[in-house]
């Protein structure tokens, strides 16, 4: 396997590690948190996208956490250090396990809930299963927002590769027609823990991204509710105003699509700087 990128292990020792025991699993549901209590924030929660784990959030979390906010980034189940939920094949499975989770760790007071891409849906359908859960939503690179398909992308397998520096390869053409609208920013993190993500994925059949399970979902979710996406998103290019027409007659409580410029679909690791800066300005936005 694949080593840890030297930020992760910095960021890893600066958090606090919570294991929520998953029924049926023999394992658990894996938490870090990082807590800088200042200002009377809600806690925020952050859901990583398909094919991840907490590490998505790699270039995020220290800016978040420097405003104030304990921030907590869970690994899905099935993927990063969590375990899986017997049996699951999609987001849909993962719901009551991962509320249960959530709500064992974040008590009391409803948090902000962040999710990018895979994580963006499963967001989505926690707020709808259980209303007063987050106090809003910031959905990123969102998947399952229309009931035609995404853009097709040029992915390419890499498990059959019996050489190391083979799959390297295919991971980095992977990050640059999936998640990067500039090859030249794939820096050796993101290429190791993209890599090391991949190989601890158990949930490889996932199809609920081609349908609009979001955008039925958000029709029972009443808080505000933002999305961000990256101005070359490769599920999205050239679809924006489908897109945004799709938000306006599901959210409730739309308060915009965001397009960051020059970005792909990882827009928070691309252009962490502009994206820290937008979703804190989100983050702080009045209460309706």
């Amino acid at each position: 396997m694949v080593g840890q990128p030297e930020a992760v292990v910095r960021l890893q020792a600066q958090a606090r590690c919570v294991r929520s025991p998953l029924a049926g699993s023999g394992g658990a549901i894996v938490w870090h948190v990082w807590a800088d209590r200042r200002g009377g924030h809600a806690p925020l929660v952050l859901l990583h996208g398909g094919s991840g784990s907490w590490t998505h959030w790699l270039r995020n979390i220290e800016a978040l956490a420097s405003s104030g906010r304990e921030v907590w980034a869970v690994d899905l189940p099935g993927f990063g250090d969590s375990a899986a939920v017997p049996g699951a094949q999609d987001v849909d499975a993962l719901l009551p396990a991962l509320l249960a989770s959530l709500r064992s760790v974040v008590p009391g007071a409803p948090c902000d809930l962040v999710g990018f891409s895979f994580g963006a849906m499963a967001a989505g359908l926690l707020q709808a299963a259980r209303p007063g859960l987050a106090r809003s939503l910031v959905l990123v690179g969102a998947p399952g927002m229309t009931t035609t398909r995404p853009n097709r992308v040029d992915l390419r397998g890499w498990r059959h590769l019996p050489e190391l520096s083979a799959q390297l390869a295919v991971h980095r053409h992977n990050l640059a027609a999936m998640m990067f609208a500039d090859a030249a920013r794939i820096d050796e993190a993101a290429l190791q823990l993209h890599a090391r993500n991949a190989e601890r994925d158990r949930l490889t059949r996932r199809r609920l991204s081609n349908t609009d399970i979001l955008a039925r979902a958000l029709e029972r979710v009443a808080c505000p509710v933002h999305a961000i996406y990256g101005e070359h998103d490769a599920l999205y290019r050239g679809r924006f105003a489908e897109l945004r027409a799709a938000w306006a007659a599901s959210a409730r409580d739309f308060r915009g699509l965001h397009l960051l410029e020059g970005v792909g679909h990882w827009a928070p690791y691309e252009q962490a700087p502009a994206f820290n800066q937008l979703l804190l300005q989100l983050l702080d936005a009045p209460a309706p």
